[in-house]
């Protein structure tokens, strides 16, 4: 049996809580997939597990190195992934995702297009990655200004909820769920999510290889159970977006081993389960989505009763507090900048002092700024307001 003690154990070796990655490529390494649905959310992550770590040090991995991708993968989500492995995202959760989009976006042209839906989309995206393989980085606009069907607009919804959204949107979506084309940096700040586009081929020198889709979902899941194993089925299911049957497939193709939880469920381990060691005591301050809350479906053995105040109604993950691989509060900014916290649960004097120290070193780092929670939860919204 693995115990819950056994499982934080793992979690604060694994995704490096104590501040131990070498460096941001290491970081998103070490939990499979960064979630980067909120712009913030890869920058305070990293800086939690990276010593020294700076914002223009994930611009760096992502832009002149390019050993990091922004993509869609897992449950629409927006992840950065390594690029090496973006064949296996691609092919294991993203090809799927994209075959039921492009059905429903060929379904809205169909309303003014009818049966030339599909080869006019077609044409249109072609027209948007010859532009782009041209050269250089383009912006949603400029891609609408070279491309003249992405003025194009539909209507989506039914009944009082239609609504007139632009094409361009959903194709520049379709486009990089193929891998056909990359999100490069925001147009503004660190904290925007207006990125702009360049072709795959020509930012990274070539498209990854086409790859099985039953191939690419076992690799990603030896990937994930490496990093966050043991996991139930309904965590697999959780953390990949796969059917029940997809999820049993994969987990027979890589020949994870079932093991006892302190729970009593049965969770699963990568075939060459690596080693952990004793990891010494550590406090860190998770930003909102962090990969390690949003990585199991099934919480309790590191959260505990805290999931009310901690997680949105989504199940979208807020600011927390962890020490020795538990969440035991959630942390925010007021107006002025201030890095507040509070705390759901009794700690020692020593455990108090390093986070303490843990919120004045988050305070320095942002120097001043307020990073808007795209997803907030109530104790953020509380300490926001306090």
């Amino acid at each position: 049996m693995i115990t819950d003690a056994e499982r934080r154990q793992r979690l604060i070796e694994r995704h490096h809580l104590g501040r131990t990655a070498s460096d941001g490529s290491a970081a998103v390494r070490s939990v499979a997939a960064f979630h980067s649905s909120d712009p913030v959310t890869p920058h305070l992550g990293l800086w939690a597990r990276v010593e020294g770590f700076s914002r223009s040090d994930l611009d760096a991995l992502l832009a002149e190195e390019r050993v990091l991708w922004r993509m869609h993968a897992m449950r629409r989500t927006l992840f950065i992934v390594p690029t090496d492995e973006a064949a296996i995202y691609l092919a294991g959760a993203a090809v799927d995702i994209h075959r039921k989009e492009r059905k429903r976006v060929e379904g809205w042209l169909a309303a003014d297009l009818g049966d030339r839906a599909g080869p006019w989309l077609d044409e249109a995206a072609y027209k948007v990655v010859a532009v782009l393989s041209a050269g250089g980085e383009w912006s949603t606009g400029d891609n609408g200004a070279a491309v003249p069907e992405l003025k194009r607009t539909i209507q989506v919804g039914s009944g009082k909820w239609v609504t007139e959204t632009p094409l361009i949107s959903r194709l520049l979506f379709l486009l990089a769920m193929e891998g056909k084309i990359v999100r490069t940096l925001p147009s503004g700040s660190w904290r925007a999510s207006n990125y702009r586009w360049a072709a795959t081929d020509r930012w990274f020198g070539a498209r990854p290889a086409a790859m099985d889709e039953q191939e690419a979902r076992a690799g990603l899941l030896d990937r994930y159970l490496e990093t966050h194993g043991p996991a139930t089925l309904n965590d697999i299911r959780w953390w990949t977006g796969w059917t029940a049957a997809n999820s049993r497939a994969a987990l027979t193709d890589i020949g994870a081993g079932p093991v006892e939880l302190e729970s009593g469920a049965t969770g699963y381990l990568a075939a060459d389960e690596p080693g952990v060691g004793r990891p010494a005591g550590t406090v860190a301050f998770l930003p909102g989505l962090d990969p390690t809350p949003m990585g199991w479906k099934e919480r309790d053995w590191y959260l505990g009763p805290h999931a009310g105040p901690l997680f949105d109604t989504n199940g979208n993950a807020g600011p927390m507090v962890w020490t020795e691989g538990r969440v035991v509060g959630g942390w925010g900014q007021r107006p002025d900048g201030t890095v507040a916290y509070e705390l759901l649960e009794d700690v020692d004097g020593s455990t108090r002092d390093a986070i303490e120290g843990e919120r004045k070193r988050l305070e320095e780092w942002l120097d001043g700024e307020v990073v808007s929670i795209r997803f907030r939860t109530p104790l953020e919204r509380q300490i926001a307001a306090s």
